[in-house]
């Protein structure tokens, strides 16, 4: 993976919330800190030596924080092993424990072992639905909220001690029946389920906390969390915001419509951690966060290249010639290359590329640094070249790392 390099947002993005730092082991989300990538495994916790290989992997692809799912107590003491086993394999990876039903004995063992545990409001304190429509009274809702309170409460003394990090993670499918009741199926049923849980935390003073509002439609899902920011906005909170459009499926459209629901937020300066639900290898999910963070300009993972769509003009092979320039910079962290078919466009559409490459007629190519053509009448042939050796005159080559061979 390359060395990430953040840079400041774009100034045609909204300013990036302030946010509260909440340290996360090694990391920090929030606070102005980069936008930190994260995934989950797959296989189940009993499985140690499994989980532990599924974590290595995600984070050769650069992942920066793992969640693992903790259904019983076992499971919770085995996270306790995972954690040893990756620190004996030199690896701190930050992980987070995903707790559900019935929670507060499982969420506060596991808190022992971890560097955050995430709570689902609408599960931790499970009460089979009754499907019962008429209002909660007074005296019921200061009951449930009292109930969610003692079982939370053993929870955060635990996170406290150790000083470590807690999720309130709400998923639009998930709600409880008494947020159905009250605002229906709605965002704003899954802000209130979330404040009151922060508001909870807030008691026992007791802030290293981190919000996150799912859904698997991507209109829910931005509208709850424009309304989370609004609602903590009101109340003086600060917590950083995980991003994701849960149960997104499989594909390009389960990217495509990740990438609808977390970019127009990050945009909008919404968001400190994301997570691309896949259902798919989770090591696929790695490589479509960072596109949508480079995209929007909030990290630089690899080179950005700018090619333009070819059109009647194009004087070459444009998808081939793209992918010999590809292949020979692609390691470049941080470079701006454009690749265009004709001299119409081309200075003008790529004037934000550090090096163009731009076909003119007679199978012949000019090459730019950012907007001044610095070499022309170059055979095309010869362009990739001499690309790399104008790369290299400006200092700014390096080598491309060195293939490992596979042993039998």
């Amino acid at each position: 993976m390359a060395l990430l390099m953040p840079t400041d947002s774009p100034a045609l993005l909204t300013p990036r919330r302030r946010t509260r730092p909440v340290r996360v082991g090694k990391i920090t989300i929030g606070g102005g800190h980069p936008i930190v990538v994260q995934s989950m495994i797959t296989e189940e916790t009993r499985n140690v030596s499994a989980c532990v290989e599924a974590i290595l992997r995600l984070v050769e692809a650069g992942c920066e924080l793992v969640r693992v799912t903790t259904p019983t107590l076992n499971d919770a003491h085995c996270l306790g092993e995972i954690k040893e086993r990756l620190l004996q394999r030199g690896v701190d990876i930050p992980l987070v424990a995903d707790v559900h039903h019935q929670g507060s004995e499982i969420a506060a063992t596991v808190a022992q072992f971890v560097d955050k545990v995430r709570i689902n409001p609408g599960l931790f304190v499970y009460r089979k639905p009754r499907g019962r429509s008429e209002e909660y009274s007074e005296d019921e809702v200061r009951a449930e909220r009292a109930a969610i309170e003692e079982a939370l409460a053993p929870v955060i003394a635990v996170c406290k001690r150790r000083d470590i990090a807690m999720r309130i993670g709400v998923n639009h499918g998930s709600l409880s029946e008494r947020m159905l009741v009250t605002y229906g199926d709605t965002p704003r049923g899954m802000v209130e389920s979330a404040i009151e849980y922060l508001q909870i935390c807030e008691q026992y003073d007791y802030r290293n906390l981190v919000v996150s509002l799912k859904a698997s439609r991507v209109p829910v899902m931005v509208a709850a969390n424009r309304l989370l920011v609004q609602r903590m906005d009101e109340l003086g909170m600060d917590y950083p915001i995980h991003l994701g459009v849960t149960e997104a499926g499989d594909g390009e459209y389960a990217r495509i419509k990740s990438t609808a629901g977390i970019a127009t937020l990050l945009a909008e300066g919404i968001g400190d951690t994301i997570r691309v639900s896949l259902a798919e290898d989770p090591v696929n999910e790695i490589s479509v966060c960072y596109d949508i963070l480079q995209a929007l300009g909030l990290r630089r993972t690899k080179t950005e290249f700018i090619a333009c769509p070819s059109c009647g003009r194009t004087k070459f092979d444009l998808p081939k010639v793209l992918a010999e320039v590809k292949a020979a910079t692609s390691h470049l962290t941080g470079l701006n290359i454009a690749v265009m078919g004709c001299i119409v466009n081309g200075p003008g559409e790529m004037a934000d590329a550090d090096y163009g490459y731009v076909g003119k007629a007679g199978g012949l190519i000019s090459l730019y640094r950012g907007r001044e053509m610095v070499k022309s009448s170059i055979p095309q042939e010869r362009g990739v070249e001499e690309l790399i050796a104008l790369i290299k005159a400006d200092g700014r080559w390096v080598d491309p790392p060195a293939r490992t061979t596979p042993t039998s």
